[in-house]
C-alpha cells in the first residue's frame, strides 16, 4: 500500500475538472495506492523519473519513491497539455 500525496498544483488542477473526469481520474489513483503500475508509461527527457498513468484522454504524472512508499502526484491534465 502506497501513500499518495498531490502537488499543490496537481490538486487545483484536479478539483477544476468535471465529475466524470474526477471520477475517472480518482479511480487511477487509487490503482497506485494499491500499487497497480501496470501499463504506466516512464516518461523521458526533462521528465526522466517520472511515471504516466492513462485516464481516458487525461494523464496523471507521478513519482514514486519506493523507500517511503509514496506517490506524489505531480500533475494532472488533459493529454494534448499535459507535457
Amino acid at each position: 500500500m502506497f501513500k499518495v500525496a498531490f502537488d499543490k498544483e496537481a490538486q487545483k488542477e484536479f478539483l477544476k475538472f468535471n465529475d466524470e473526469a474526477k471520477n475517472l481520474i480518482a479511480r487511477k489513483i487509487l490503482d497506485l495506492q494499491s500499487g497497480n503500475f501496470t501499463g504506466d508509461k516512464a516518461l523521458k527527457g526533462k521528465h526522466k523519473g517520472k511515471f504516466c498513468k492513462r485516464a481516458g484522454d487525461y494523464r496523471v504524472i507521478y513519482l514514486r519513491e519506493n523507500e517511503f512508499l509514496l506517490i506524489a502526484i505531480i500533475r494532472v491534465a488533459h493529454r494534448k497539455e499535459v507535457y
